[in-house]
């Protein structure tokens, strides 16, 4: 199931006009809920939707109140609170125990398709941009405005009126230097998450297209030729597992200059010492923080559970998260 904006737009814009559709978003949340606010979801009148605003329970019922914005061509708001015996929520099962607000809005050539073609014409250009979503049963008035900085999805007044705002951006951005066949899952993973992967080596033999289906673009030209490639400044995470001391060297020299969050390095510290010799580099010289030993401490040996603990890291970085148990039970006794 995709979530991610980017991909719910690439699944809309093909059929954009041969069907009937609405934009669900959640617009506020009280307590308990699956997804929180600015998730959002696309439906259309075959019965299918993209994007997920529940663990699967809300859907049926947002669809069938999905319809009647086709029949009036208005916004509509619907409530769903677990906290209220007598609400539908109760009667659905729902378990997360706090309320979900939700904006239903018809989408269609009147509105201007709410804005969501330029919107996904700013995120193919990776430009991130902040979307406002009037709150209430008129026809949509959506509005895009440049984006100046990043802000927490919120209800706001303006005068009169309540509007739904939030940032949209393209989906993160890693760079993998490294085709051998343990960056297959660190690949599958990325892009089960939503990411947008580059993948990097070039070694013949390395790097085959049907192993790695889901990268985005697959680069096999010399390293040191990358390092004015417009791409490393739009990345969001490196990793650099190419297990070749001289290609990982030039990975890390080139990704100095990139706009990379994260930057993780396979292998032990003595080994790093090696590549950052190579690369005539030292820890105290780099301009990004080296995540060496790569990866978050998550047990096993298998290439999926490399994978998974590389990336669990990098996740944590980009969502500014401490990456600690929720329930604490890890290093209990």
């Amino acid at each position: 199931m995709a979530n991610r904006i980017s991909q719910l737009l690439h699944h809309w814009s093909a059929d954009r006009d041969n069907h009937l559709w609405v934009l669900a978003t959640i617009i506020e949340t009280d307590g308990s809920s699956y997804r929180k606010a600015g998730a959002m979801m696309l439906i259309n009148d075959l019965g299918q939707y993209f994007g997920l605003l529940s663990g699967g329970c809300l859907e049926s019922d947002i669809m069938r109140q999905a319809r009647r914005c086709w029949d009036n061509q208005k916004n509509r708001i619907v409530e769903y609170d677990m906290r209220e015996e007598e609400d539908l929520a109760w009667q659905l099962g729902i378990g997360c125990g706090g309320m979900v607000r939700i904006l239903l809005q018809p989408v269609n050539i009147e509105n201007d398709y709410l804005k969501l073609d330029e919107i996904a014409g700013f995120l193919a250009k990776r430009q991130p941009i902040e979307y406002q979503q009037q709150i209430n049963e008129d026809k949509p008035n959506n509005i895009i405005q440049p984006f100046v900085k990043k802000m927490t999805a919120k209800i706001k007044q303006q005068g009169e009126k309540q509007v739904f705002t939030q940032t949209l951006a393209a989906a993160p951005l890693v760079a993998i230097f490294g085709a051998g066949v343990d960056a297959k899952p660190v690949v599958a993973i990325a892009a089960e998450l939503g990411w947008d992967v580059i993948l990097v080596d070039p070694r013949m033999g390395y790097a085959k297209p049907e192993y790695f289906v889901k990268a985005q673009l697959i680069i096999r030209q010399p390293i040191k030729e990358l390092e004015t490639a417009s791409w490393l400044q739009q990345i969001d995470v490196a990793l650099v597992l190419t297990h070749n001391i001289k290609l990982d060297a030039e990975a890390l020299d080139v990704l100095q200059n990139s706009s990379a969050k994260y930057v993780g390095l396979l292998g032990p510290n003595h080994r790093t010492d090696r590549v950052l010799q190579h690369a005539d580099l030292t820890y105290d010289c780099l301009s990004l923080p080296l995540a060496n030993p790569v990866g978050l401490r998550l047990g096993g040996e298998l290439p999926e559970s490399i994978a998974l603990s590389m990336l669990a890291e990098a996740h944590a970085v980009l969502e500014q998260t401490d990456a600690l148990s929720l329930s604490g039970v890890i290093g209990s006794e």
